[in-house]
């Protein structure tokens, strides 16, 4: 069910044609958007089609268009529902960036969207008041801080996933590293063209952003160059896990060699002497050699087995 609502100046309004005819500074936020309200926004305000289009599919990596009379932004930001990372979503925001109206468009709500409403509904006028394009700098800020907790989510994985690779407590220790591994390549891929996108919100002369709210876009680059280095150094880390699985393995299978070697070494000599003794000769089965061939096989694997545990063998 669509949703729109938003503020106008010193009111907030959950409801559509009120607030997109009211006229001055204005920020509609539209949830599960639906063609005929879309159309009717790109009358009331100029949007271009092709941004129209977009929002109707919200499937768009990350980018910044300038169109006349408004820019077009598309950001996205993951979050995690459990610490597992087994179900991690991508939330996608469409910013339609006017003189003095701010058109957001999204699938579902989510806990930035929520923040930024909170924040309007409990001081709408001061904030409103420095211009749409702060609105559309708190939105970008907590879109982009929700990676930070997913970041904190990851390492905490990771130092599981290395506590139970070395002491062995995971079944398939390889089927949980790909998973890590898949997720992170989604989250750098989503969010390394965005860093190209806040770059460009950074800079001055940028229509519709004014040189003050620069500075502070300039701050929500770097929150993401920092979450981007932590995704580069889990995707490390996730490397030497592998790495230490693997190594790992390696020892255990050497360790078992190790031991069915030494067992075929002590059976070896058991078998000749087990051979030599049981040829089909008279004078082997009289007593003495019956004897020798006893001591043999009790003093033999004896003298083996002292002399593997004083190498160290096993």
């Amino acid at each position: 069910m669509m949703r729109i609502r938003g503020v106008h100046e010193g009111r907030a309004f959950d409801g559509g044609e009120e607030l997109i005819a009211q006229p001055g500074a204005r920020w509609i936020d539209v949830q599960h958007p639906d063609e005929a309200t879309l159309n009717r926004l790109a009358e009331r305000f100029g949007l271009h089609r092709l941004a129209i289009e977009d929002c109707l599919h919200l499937d768009q990596r990350p980018k910044l268009e300038e169109y006349p009379g408004h820019l077009f932004i598309v950001l996205q930001a993951f979050s995690c529902s459990d610490k597992s990372l087994t179900d991690v979503t991508l939330h996608e925001l469409h910013f339609f960036l006017g003189p003095d109206w701010l058109i957001t468009v999204h699938e579902q709500s989510h806990r930035a969207i929520e923040a930024v409403h909170k924040r309007l509904d409990a001081d709408v006028g001061q904030t409103l008041g420095r211009g749409v394009d702060f609105v559309a700098y708190l939105l970008a800020d907590a879109q982009v801080d929700l990676g930070f907790p997913l970041m904190d989510h990851f390492t905490e994985a990771l130092d599981e996933l290395e506590d139970s690779i070395f002491q062995q407590r995971l079944s398939a220790p390889m089927e949980r590293i790909f998973e890590l591994k898949r997720q992170l390549v989604l989250v750098r891929k989503v969010l390394s063209p965005q860093r190209d996108v806040l770059t460009m919100l950074a800079r001055r002369g940028l229509p519709g952003v004014s040189e003050r709210t620069t500075l502070y876009f300039r701050d929500v680059s770097d929150h993401l160059v920092r979450i981007l280095e932590q995704v580069d150094t889990n995707r490390e880390l996730l490397s030497n896990a592998r790495e230490a699985w693997l190594s790992v393995v390696a020892n255990r299978t050497n360790e078992i060699t190790k031991q069915l070697t030494v067992l075929a070494s002590i059976f070896l000599p058991l078998s000749f002497i087990a051979g030599f003794f049981g040829q089909n000769f008279d004078v082997l089965s009289e007593r003495p050699f019956f004897v020798l061939m006893l001591s043999s096989m009790v003093l033999v694997p004896t003298f083996m087995v002292a002399w593997f545990r004083r190498k160290g063998w096993f």
